[in-house]
């Protein structure tokens, strides 16, 4: 019997796309390159756009990873990045906070939809995530950020997740987020509640720019709460808490539903 080698104390892994527009109405890939626990591949896209799916290699992240995603978009280029599972947060033999960055980069006229699977914070676990986010003035962004605190009936691990997006080289959006039991009053009524999933759903489209829109309140307190806001540019943004993941997901759905009825 041969036994697999030791996981390594803390990885250090980078996983880049490129996307390009091919000239014939298409999205090429001159560039998927995946280290460590993040491989990637290309699956189907319809539309002449491109599609590609992380995939982890490894339990990833444990308490001491550094992880990071490069995702550029080039001008007139159309991408889709999901994931295959979600990303379990787990605690590491070492006690350190982990780290997940991502880097998306979305250039004129081009489309980036970003759609990866939730994070889930297990017990014990300490991740710190941030996703920045630049755009040209005619890009087209959709990007999805799930957070599940804690598996199936466990108490939930602490996540810190900053998100950053610039339009033109001016700042749209910045926003922090913090759980977990270094948290005071994280789950307090206050914040989430009692409830144990949140998103963010953020849809950025020149077309907004010359149309305001209203605000729009999606509430159930069966399922959660979501509420759809403009920022203060060409872009709206769902936010929304639930019991859990299959609700969080519904609600998202439908405000994103709401936001491309009104562009």
């Amino acid at each position: 019997m041969t036994l697999a080698p030791p996981r390594p104390r803390a990885v250090r892994a980078t996983a880049r796309i490129g996307a390009v527009a091919d000239g014939r109405g298409g999205t090429a890939l001159p560039l998927l390159a995946g280290d460590g626990p993040l491989a990637l591949r290309r699956t189907r896209a319809p539309g002449g756009g491109a599609a590609v799916t992380v995939v982890g290699a490894m339990s990833a992240p444990l308490g001491g990873d550094r992880l990071r995603i490069e995702a550029e978009c080039a001008a007139g280029a159309r991408l889709t990045v999901g994931s295959a599972a979600a990303t379990v947060s787990l605690p590491g033999g070492s006690g350190e906070q982990a780290a997940y960055d991502v880097r998306l980069t979305v250039g004129a006229g081009a489309e980036l939809h970003w759609l990866p699977e939730p994070v889930i914070a297990a017990r014990g676990s300490d991740l710190r995530m941030t996703t920045r986010a630049e755009l040209a003035a005619d890009a087209t962004l959709l990007l999805r950020e799930e957070q599940i605190l804690g598996r199936h009936a466990e108490p939930a691990g602490d996540l810190t997740t900053r998100l950053t997006v610039r339009v033109d080289g001016r700042p749209l959006l910045d926003q922090t987020l913090a759980f977990g039991p270094r948290t005071p009053a994280w789950d307090g009524p206050a914040a989430l509640g009692g409830y144990r999933a949140v998103g963010q759903l953020l849809l950025v489209r020149p077309s907004f720019a010359q149309a305001p829109k209203a605000v729009t309140l999606t509430r159930d307190p069966a399922e959660g709460q979501a509420v759809l806001t403009p920022l203060a540019g060409p872009a709206v943004l769902v936010t929304a808490v639930a019991r859990d993941g299959l609700h969080l997901r519904r609600l998202l759905d439908r405000g994103l539903a709401a936001a491309r009825a009104e562009s």
